[in-house]
């Protein structure tokens, strides 16, 4: 029987190299695929039944058919299968298959098809299987520029990134609700500032096209650990304009400053009051975004 380490040592020598390892890595799921009761008891140099595969998974042989034939390319290593009454997988085939399964329920098979590169007619491109293996420094670039581009827009509390389940893809989308809130608060201080906002967030608009094209083209490369990563930029950008939003406010409540001190003095003004909200975030953006990373990887 094999113990533990030896089961993870050797999925991992099979599927450290495939996107959709890279879709469950550091996420609970990714376990499953060491600790499975048939890998005590599997031969890697055997060929396996859909009816014992399905019975190792504890799913009908219907169900298992429904999840093998829209990836058989994939599966199969682009490798022709036997005919469809006689399938047999060997190992790297079956956690394939395995894979597939744990990632069904958040997925879906349109996400599953977006993660592999399969294309509307079934075919699997073949480079997209090692995506993972992409240079790391062209990848850190690029997740630096659309991080530069997300703060800007994030901190600003205006645009929501949110998955388009139809299309299987992230849509960023004008927070409607934020904006019409706040435009009516600072309109009762100053008609200038209203008038500042929007034109500010004419500019966003524009940015926000440019992001958006540029998150398409990364994930229809299917390179998930990009999406995982702006994710996760993202709940830090949000909690920043959070912490920034009560700054400034206990900032205002704080220094009542008059017209004529706004006037003379608006350069220092503004360098207290950036200083304030600097050391205000600095205080608590840690505990903040422990709190709301450990929220969302508990989802």
């Amino acid at each position: 029987m094999l113990k533990v380490n030896d089961a993870k040592e050797m999925v991992l020598e099979i599927v450290q190299d495939d996107p959709l390892f890279v879709a469950l890595q550091h996420t609970p799921l990714e376990e499953n695929l060491y600790n499975d009761g048939y890998l005590a008891e599997i031969d890697e140099s055997k060929h396996y039944t859909i009816a014992e595969v399905a019975g190792w998974f504890d799913i009908t042989d219907a169900m298992l058919r429904y999840y093998l034939k829209p990836f058989e390319q994939y599966i199969f290593d682009n490798a022709s299968p036997n005919t469809n009454s006689n399938i047999r997988l060997n190992l790297p085939a079956i956690l394939r298959l395995r894979m597939i399964l744990l990632l069904k329920d958040e997925y879906r098979v349109r996400g599953i098809k977006l993660l592999l590169g399969i294309d509307d007619n079934g075919q699997l491109l073949k480079h997209q299987i090692t995506a993972t293996t992409m240079d790391s420094e062209d990848l850190s670039h690029k997740i630096d520029l659309l991080g530069n581009v997300l703060q800007q827009m994030i901190q600003t509390g205006l645009f929501q990134i949110l998955p388009n389940e139809e299309q299987g893809t992230l849509q960023v989308n004008i927070n409607q609700d934020f904006l019409d809130k706040n435009i009516q608060r600072l309109s009762t201080d100053s008609v200038l500032q209203v008038e500042e906002i929007q034109k500010e967030t004419l500019e966003l608009k524009q940015e926000n096209e440019h992001l958006q094209n540029q998150i398409t083209e990364l994930q229809e490369n299917s390179v998930k650990d990009i999406v995982q990563k702006i994710r996760e930029r993202h709940i830090e950008n949000e909690i920043v304009s959070t912490l920034r939003t009560e700054a400034l406010q206990q900032y205002s409540q704080q220094n009542k400053i008059g017209f004529f001190t706004k006037f003379f003095k608006s350069a220092q003004i503004e360098m207290d009051k950036e200083q304030y909200v600097l050391s205000y975030i600095s205080k608590h953006l840690e505990e903040r975004l422990e709190i709301a990373l450990n929220d969302y990887y508990d989802k």
